[in-house]
């Protein structure tokens, strides 16, 4: 008879993969394989193999120059696994829906999936035009307020692995980023302002305004904004303080101290 009270894991090389993702998911950025050996006292031979297993898989990226691996384009694509189970949307839509009725436009939350934002509630404000940001639907992060927040919240060398050249870059109505030191100026930007704006990039006649929602590692979990028709008499800086508080109580619910 197996004795299943023992604390040892039975597939070590699973135990060790968890614990490597689980440490880079709490970084703030890269680091070195060295670092994740001595931190989690796995042997630099196993760090290395299991690595390089995850970059195959899309799970980690390896930036050369750098010597460091951070978490790659599949690891989001968990990120939206676990928004499509709802929790977040659930603990977010009550928050979104009060933002709505608060600015009188709509509203919506969305989540990184790779180079994507993955849309999982949307508040339509009485009066105002359908969106294409419906449940569900997936936009370029580059291009969105929501994305763009995200993106400004996360580590450079993330984003630099996410856009490594021109042909990450979707284009959809002639406006916004198509290369990296393009991208770097939006986002310093975003950064300065502390929220992101978008004008036309998604949708032309549409504007929005995002801020990021952080989790306790100050890593960005989603982003919430508002959208409204660029004829109408509103601006961004007449939304940006709800818009923060709305991301502020989302970060809280989601545990950031």
């Amino acid at each position: 008879m197996s004795d299943t009270s023992s604390p040892r894991p039975q597939v070590p090389a699973a135990d060790q993969t968890l614990r490597i993702l689980s440490f880079l998911a709490g970084q703030r950025g890269p680091v070195a394989a060295g670092t994740i050996a001595a931190t989690l006292g796995i042997p630099r031979s196993s760090v290395y193999h299991l690595l390089g297993a995850l970059v195959e898989h899309g799970f980690v990226v390896h930036l050369p120059a750098e010597r460091r691996f951070g978490l790659g384009p599949a690891a989001f694509e968990l990120a939206g696994g676990y928004a499509r189970q709802e929790p977040l949307a659930r603990l977010g839509r009550p928050l979104v829906a009060a933002l709505a009725d608060r600015v009188g436009e709509s509203t919506h939350l969305a989540v990184m999936t790779g180079r994507d934002v993955l849309y999982i509630v949307e508040e339509r404000a009485p009066r105002r035009p359908a969106l294409v940001s419906d449940v569900g639907v997936r936009l370029p992060a580059h291009l969105t307020a929501t994305g763009r927040a995200m993106l400004a919240a996360m580590p450079r060398a993330q984003v630099r692995a996410l856009y490594p050249d021109a042909g990450a870059f979707a284009d959809r109505t002639g406006r916004g980023p198509g290369r990296p030191g393009e991208l770097r100026d939006v986002l310093r930007e975003v950064r300065a302002r502390g929220y992101a704006v978008e004008d036309g990039e998604v949708s032309l006649g549409l504007r929005s305004v995002g801020v990021a929602v952080t989790d306790h590692a100050g890593w960005p979990a989603a982003a919430v904004a508002v959208t409204w028709p660029d004829d109408a008499a509103v601006s961004a800086d007449h939304l940006v303080p709800a818009v923060a508080e709305a991301a502020a109580s989302l970060g809280r619910r989601i545990g950031r101290r």
